[in-house]
């Protein structure tokens, strides 16, 4: 055994409630990882047999229950959500943190309300989205009514997760930027931005995941149209859509189970592209300071 496995013995002999946290949060940890191993290896032995060639074809049919359409609206739907939200959360964070005064009321308004929206159902906000960007602005089923509803679902996320990584650059690149000269606005997006985009990135990795995994908003606002949209005007359903669709139909639960596997496949290399990104940027911004 090794000297530095007798010393933890030893201290946890002395402190026996630390001893028993420590298995609990190992316990916990255990449990965590087999109920994720489970439900991968669940999808993938029910999903990987049913997958054909037939699910990718061009045009969906009651035959081939194609879901290459659902594939496209999802990138589709993502790419315009993310380019709706991600700008004002970022810029309302940039507010909060390093403009807004610290013990504003103003600003704990905000910060409640944003608390507030994170809370909601999505089944509110698919009503919503109906009522408003559907009926009163008549946009109809379509795109872009999709993208606004989650635009708006995601953006407290964003906020909070951009406000928490602002937060965490120290308050040392402020001074010594300002110490050599350089004014507020560059200061923030020349210094504290980049050493925030790590954080930033996590966030935006938690939007794509809630966007992809999203059906009750999108089935009152996008519609459930099985085809690629001819424009952001026309309908379309995601992959969560078609996959709840086949299994409340019961007809092709085979084909549920196969989309399902595209899905997971599909949020695991949206999270790889991610993470090489912030990679990628973290290291430019470390060899431009050298």
């Amino acid at each position: 055994m090794s000297k530095k496995m007798k010393q933890k013995l030893i201290s946890y002999k002395n402190a026996p409630l630390s001893a028993l946290m420590a298995v609990l949060v190992l316990l916990a940890t255990v449990a965590t990882f087999a109920v994720l191993l489970f439900l991968i290896a669940y999808i993938l032995i029910n999903g990987i047999p049913h997958i054909s060639l037939d699910l990718f074809s061009p045009n969906y049919t009651t035959d081939n229950v194609s879901l290459l359409p659902a594939l496209f609206n999802t990138i589709i739907m993502t790419g315009l959500s993310l380019v709706i939200a991600v700008p004002f959360g970022i810029f309302s964070a940039i507010f909060l943190v390093e403009y807004a005064g610290r013990g504003n009321r103003f600003i704990n308004v905000i910060r409640l309300t944003t608390e507030t929206l994170s809370g909601i159902p999505s089944i509110v906000y698919g009503l919503f989205g109906m009522l408003f960007f559907v009926i009163t602005l008549g946009w109809g089923m379509s795109i872009l009514a999709g993208a606004f509803t989650l635009a708006i679902m995601i953006l407290p996320l964003i906020m909070r997760t951009t406000e928490e990584a602002l937060k965490s650059v120290p308050d040392s690149f402020r001074e010594g930027s300002f110490g050599l000269g350089a004014g507020k606005l560059r200061t923030v997006f020349r210094i504290v931005l980049p050493s925030a985009v790590p954080g930033i990135l996590a966030g935006v990795i938690l939007a794509i995941g809630r966007i992809v995994g999203e059906t009750a908003a999108l089935i009152y606002t996008a519609g459930t149209v099985a085809e690629v949209p001819k424009n952001i005007m026309s309908s379309g359903r995601t992959l969560a859509v078609h996959m709840y669709n086949l299994a409340s139909e019961g007809l092709h639960m085979d084909k549920a189970y196969a989309t399902a596997v595209i899905l997971l496949v599909v949020v695991i290399l949206i999270n790889m592209l991610s993470g090489w990104v912030a990679k990628k940027l973290t290291k430019g911004n470390g060899n431009g300071e050298n």
